[in-house]
């Protein structure tokens, strides 16, 4: 009994900063967006595609166990970001993300997409809200098309499932149906896209998503 209060009052205090969090990004008319998935899946390298497309409009929070390479990374591009350094902890929170929106210092009129890159892991990260608006998941191509139902916590709970690293696609046995019906079939709202950071393809389509995404919440 005393373990489900501890757990039911951590949670409860995380949804309320998520709340803050997610006001301040309302208030700045910036979409807020949750990038989860296995480490070496290319959340970073797809961030650095999104910031060639977006350029300023783009701010991002990097969540990884040490080091701040992926920051750097997307600071190289032009882009503002913010590296939190977790010291092992599996999955930010948004007691971790509250001060890195602070600290970003955004805009209204300037950043339209705030994301969050969290820690590489399929399974904590999907229990905290962090203040988002949008939940996406990687799968790369690499790690196999069973990955959904053997961790449906987090392919249970996104809003877009991102299969990436499609130029692999020939030299791999990835079924890529398997893992859109498997990831409906828990997920029947979930949006499928297929794309590669490093060629382009599907990079249009995902711009084209985050816009529409966008403009249902603050217009043109």
């Amino acid at each position: 009994m005393t373990i489900r209060r501890i757990g039911r009052s951590v949670s409860e205090k995380n949804d309320l900063i998520a709340s803050r969090n997610r006001s301040l990004l309302d208030g700045l008319e910036i979409l807020g967006i949750n990038l989860m998935s296995s480490p070496g899946s290319g959340k970073t390298t797809l961030l650095e595609a999104l910031a060639g497309r977006f350029g300023p409009e783009l701010a991002v929070i990097e969540g990884d166990v040490s080091t701040r390479r992926d920051a750097e990374r997307i600071l190289d591009k032009g882009v503002k970001a913010w590296q939190i350094e977790t010291g092992g902890a599996c999955h930010l929170d948004a007691a971790s993300v509250g001060p890195a929106l602070q600290g970003l210092r955004l805009s209204k009129g300037v950043e339209r997409f705030l994301v969050v890159e969290n820690v590489g892991n399929l399974i904590c990260p999907s229990s905290y809200d962090l203040g988002e608006r949008l939940r996406a998941g990687l799968l790369s191509l690499p790690e196999g098309d069973d990955k959904v139902m053997k961790y449906p916590s987090l392919f249970s709970r996104i809003d877009l499932l991102l299969l990436t690293k499609k130029d692999l696609a020939p030299h791999l046995g990835f079924d890529t149906a398997r893992a859109a019906m498997e990831c409906r079939s828990i997920n029947p709202g979930v949006r499928t896209m297929e794309v590669s950071a490093l060629t382009g393809e599907g990079m249009d389509e995902l711009a084209g998503f985050l816009e529409e995404r966008y403009r249902s919440l603050w217009g043109a």
